[in-house]
């Protein structure tokens, strides 16, 4: 990473502008920006808060966004994890979009929700198992990757990205996709976590993931960086 200075830590504020500190009131899973919002996913506490951008280090969340699924049927430490936003020339206008990592209907889906906008509503995303969703981030031409992580002592860390078409996210759907990457233990990777879309002036596309340490000396934080190739 380059150009980073001056940087400051500071807690996270409810709607008091109290600082949260008790971990499972500020387990913030997920973060999606876009003009003026800095957009939260909670997934302990589970919830959807908006912040301001710039200025979301001091300020408290401006409101809170409705999750189109029953929140009681989120699991403690499996609910909200990936929160993206879709382009706004695509199907869905640039609307806020929820996975959960492991919490799942009757028929073992995924729950997942469009936000906001004219497609608003739930939807569910075919569950992988042993594979848990960590993150996401959307393509320019509306597609959504699917970060994916799976770990048992037998076969370690493994993880993958799936992308789930643009034209099959909308209310009532049950989506899936092609896998565009695996890997486990024999590639460099870690626990991974986050993934970003970035594009560049040229038009050419990077994916970047993220790993969490959970600061064990067994893991490693970790930024990977791909070059999209269509």
């Amino acid at each position: 990473l380059e150009g980073l200075s001056d940087l400051t830590v500071t807690p996270m504020t409810d709607a008091n502008g109290e600082a949260q500190l008790e971990k499972w009131r500020v387990d913030s899973e997920g973060l999606a920006l876009r003009e003026g919002q800095a957009i939260v996913s909670f997934e302990q506490s589970p919830r959807i808060e908006i912040y301001p951008y710039p200025g979301f280090a001091k300020a408290r969340p401006q409101g809170q966004m409705a999750l189109p699924f029953p929140v009681e049927e989120l699991r403690s430490n499996g609910g909200i994890e990936t929160i993206a936003i879709a382009p706004k020339n695509g199907p869905l206008r640039g609307a806020a979009v929820v996975v959960s990592e492991r919490s799942v209907d009757k028929a073992d889906n995924l729950f997942a929700g469009i936000l906001e906008g004219p497609m608003k509503g739930a939807f569910t995303v075919v569950r992988a198992d042993p594979y848990s969703v960590t993150d996401g981030a959307f393509l320019p031409d509306g597609d959504l990757l699917l970060l994916e992580r799976r770990f048992n002592f037998a076969s370690g860390l493994g993880m993958r990205i799936r992308r789930i078409a643009a034209g099959d996210i909308r209310p009532g759907a049950v989506v899936d996709g092609d896998v565009m990457l695996e890997a486990d233990m024999s590639y460099q990777i870690d626990n991974m976590e986050a993934l970003d879309v970035i594009s560049r002036p040229d038009g050419e596309i990077r994916v970047i993931l993220v790993s969490d340490d959970n600061h064990s000396i067994l893991e490693r934080n970790l930024m990977l960086e791909f070059r999209l190739i269509k």
